[in-house]
C-alpha cells in the first residue's frame, strides 16, 4: 500500500514516525561527515529539501536527539555502524533565516536578534549549570531583540562556547536559508549596512570561533566573498555545478520512477519528465524538483506547483526592470534558444542593476534555468555556459510573470490586442496610450523619473507581453536582421488567413521633428527604406498581407499609425 503523501512537511520526525511518503537522502549526512570541511555552504533552488536536510542532520548529530535511534533505523545511514556511534553526540546551534523578510535594515536586525534570543531561551540550562562566569551569565542575560550590533554579532560564537564548554565537545552549527534576508536587503536598499551586519556574525561563528566543530549554510544563492565571506578561508562553497553532494537534493531520474510506481502512475513518466525535469547538479543531470513531485503524486495533476509556492519578485523586477538585450533574451528562451554567456555563480547584489551577466547568475542559481553544458575558458579563467528555461512548469511561469506586468491594466491590454489583430488603428491608438500611462512606470528601475528612462525597458516588456499573448497565432521576435537595418518587432502568422506586422518604435525627437505624427511617418519610412518585409516575402507571405505601423513615443505618450 502506498505510503500517505504529506504537503509541506519539513520536520524529518514526523515524516518518519508517521510512515509519510520520503525518499531516502540520509547518504548526505556519510559524505558531508567524510568530507572534513569545516563550514560547508551549499546552494540549491528554493523547496529542494534543504530545510529538511538540515532537520535531519540536527537529529541525527544532536545531543538533544541521544535517544532517537529510531529516527533512523532502517534507513541508509543506518547501515554504516561507524556511523551509529555519532548519532546523538554532539551540541548542535540549528537555525533558520527563511523568516526574516523584513523592509528596512532596523527590523531585520531585531527578526535576527529574536533568533538569538530564541536560541538562548532553549539553552537555559546553562545558567544554573555552573560551567558559566558571572560575565558570561551577565551576556547570556544580555541576548535580547535590542541588543546592539556588536553583542549580536557575537551571539553564535558565544553560545557554542558555552555549549562546548558544558558538553566537552565542539558544537556543530547549521544555518538554513542563510541568503533570505540578504536578497530582501538588496531588493529594499539597505544592502550596504547589512551585509557588514551579517559578515561580522559570520566571522564571529564561523572564522573566528575554536569552539566550532563544523557548519552548514544552505541557500539559494553564492553570495559574493568580498560582500559577507571576506573572512572566511574555511568555506567550501557548493554550488549547482559542484559534483559534491549532486543527488543528495532533488529527485533522481530513479527515485521518481519508484515513486509513480509506488503511486500507480508509471504510464505518466514522459509527462512528468516534461513538466518537472531538467535540473542538473554538478554531473548528475535529470533532477526534479521535489515540491512538484510530491504534490503531483498527491493531487495526480499537472501544474506549476513549484513555481507558485513564493515570491518570484526580484527575478521578475530584473527581467522587467532590465535593458532591451535582457528582454530579447528571454525572447529566445520562452521560444526554447539557448543562451551562451560567461557568468560567475557567486552573486554580487550591487552589480545586478548593471551586469547583465548577474541576472543569468542569479536565475540559474535560482533554479529558472539550467546548464546545458558549461565548460572552463582556459584562456581568460571564467567559466562559460549555456543556458536554457528548465522545464515547462519555469515556462509557464515566466508566461504568467508576464502576464502579470500588464494586470493592473489587463482590460485596455487585451483589448489593444483585439485592435491589433483586426487591424484597427484608432482603437489601438486608444487602448496604447492608456496601457503606456497605466504601466510604463512600472518598467522604471526606480533610479530615475519614468519620463527620461529608456523607452526600451518598456516597450520589449511590451512585446514579451505580445510574445505570451498571441503565442498560438504568431511568431514574435525583435531587433533582427532583415533587409539593410534592423526592425523593432516582427508578428509572423502561423496561419495563412492572419496577416504579418512589422511593428517599428521611434522616440520623439524634438530637434528633428515637430510632431508625433512626424515621428510615425518616419517610423514607417524606414520599415520601407530598410526593406523590413523583405524576411517575411522571402517565406511567401504576399506584400499586401504584411501591415506595417509605427509607434511614437514621448514620455507616457504614445501615438501609433
Amino acid at each position: 500500500m502506498a505510503r500517505t503523501v504529506g504537503i509541506g512537511h519539513q520536520d524529518f520526525e514526523q515524516l518518519i514516525k508517521g510512515n509519510l511518503f520520503y525518499v531516502d537522502k540520509t547518504m548526505f549526512i556519510k559524505e558531508w561527515w567524510e568530507s572534513e570541511d569545516v563550514v560547508t555552504l551549499i546552494t540549491r533552488p528554493r523547496r529542494f529539501g534543504k530545510t529538511l536536510t538540515m532537520d535531519m542532520a540536527e537529529k541525527f548529530f544532536s545531543v538533544k536527539y541521544a535517544d532517537r535511534r529510531d529516527l533512523f533505523e532502517g534507513l541508509a545511514i543506518w547501515q554504516e555502524e561507524k556511523y551509529r556511534g555519532l548519532q546523538g553526540t554532539y551540541p548542535v546551534i540549528f537555525l533558520s533565516f527563511a523568516s526574516v523578510k523584513e523592509t528596512c535594515y532596523k527590523n531585520s536586525c531585531r527578526k535576527i536578534n529574536h533568533l538569538f534570543v530564541s536560541l538562548y531561551s532553549d539553552n537555559e540550562f546553562l545558567l544554573e549549570s555552573g560551567v558559566l562566569t558571572a560575565s558570561e551569565k551577565d551576556f547570556f542575560k544580555r541576548v535580547s531583540a535590542d541588543m546592539d550590533e556588536v553583542e549580536a554579532s557575537l551571539a553564535l560564537h558565544e553560545l557554542s562556547k558555552y555549549l562546548c564548554r558544558y558538553y566537552g565537545k565542539k558544537a556543530i552549527i547549521l544555518l538554513d536559508e542563510y541568503d533570505t534576508p540578504m536578497q530582501e536587503a538588496y531588493v529594499n536598499g539597505y544592502w550596504e549596512e547589512f551585509a557588514a551586519f551579517i559578515r561580522d556574525i559570520f566571522n564571529a561563528a564561523f572564522k573566528t570561533n575554536p569552539y566550532l566543530e563544523r557548519a552548514i549554510m544552505t541557500g539559494i544563492t553564492r553570495v559574493s566573498k568580498e560582500s559577507v565571506f571576506s573572512d572566511l578561508n574555511n568555506l567550501e562553497v557548493v554550488t549547482t555545478t559542484s559534483e559534491k553532494y549532486q543527488d543528495s537534493f532533488g529527485f533522481t531520474q530513479q527515485e521518481v520512477s519508484d515513486a509513480l510506481k509506488e503511486y500507480g502512475l508509471s504510464e505518466k513518466e514522459n509527462d512528468v519528465r516534461a513538466w518537472y525535469d531538467g535540473f542538473t547538479f554538478g554531473r548528475q543531470s535529470d533532477i526534479y524538483n521535489p515540491w512538484s513531485i510530491i504534490n503531483y503524486l498527491d493531487k495526480k495533476i499537472f501544474s506549476t506547483y513549484w513555481a507558485n509556492t513564493s515570491s518570484n519578485s526580484l527575478a521578475g523586477q530584473l527581467i522587467r526592470e532590465g535593458n532591451q538585450q535582457i528582454k530579447m533574451i528571454m525572447e529566445d528562451l520562452l521560444d526554447g534558444k539557448t543562451l551562451c554567456t560567461e557568468i560567475d555563480e557567486q552573486i554580487i547584489f550591487s552589480q545586478l542593476d548593471e551586469d547583465e551577466n548577474a541576472v543569468w547568475s542569479l536565475l540559474l542559481a535560482s533554479g529558472y534555468l539550467k546548464a546545458e553544458r558549461y565548460r572552463m575558458n582556459e584562456e581568460w579563467g571564467s567559466m562559460e555556459y549555456e543556458l536554457s528555461l528548465t522545464n515547462k512548469e519555469v515556462r509557464i511561469m515566466f508566461r504568467g510573470m508576464i502576464k502579470g506586468w500588464f494586470r493592473r491594466a489587463a482590460f485596455i491590454y487585451n483589448e489593444f490586442v483585439k485592435a491589433l489583430l483586426r487591424g484597427d488603428r484608432k482603437s489601438m491608438n486608444v487602448y496604447m496610450n492608456k496601457v503606456a500611462i497605466e504601466t510604463i512606470s512600472y518598467f522604471d528601475t526606480g533610479k530615475r523619473p519614468s519620463e527620461v528612462m529608456e523607452p526600451e525597458r518598456f516597450y520589449h516588456g511590451f512585446v514579451l507581453g505580445l510574445i505570451v499573448e498571441l503565442a498560438d497565432r504568431y511568431t514574435v521576435t525583435s531587433n533582427r536582421e532583415s533587409g539593410y537595418g534592423r526592425y523593432d518587432v516582427v508578428l509572423e502568422p502561423f496561419h495563412k488567413e492572419d496577416d504579418a506586422m512589422i511593428l517599428e518604435f521611434k522616440v520623439y525627437d524634438g530637434e528633428e521633428e515637430e510632431t508625433l505624427q512626424d515621428t510615425v511617418q518616419s517610423a514607417l519610412a524606414q520599415i520601407e527604406d530598410k526593406q523590413y518585409a523583405a524576411a517575411l516575402m522571402a517565406k511567401g507571405i504576399a506584400p499586401e498581407r504584411i501591415r506595417r505601423y509605427g509607434f511614437a513615443f514621448e514620455g507616457k505618450r504614445v501615438f501609433m499609425g
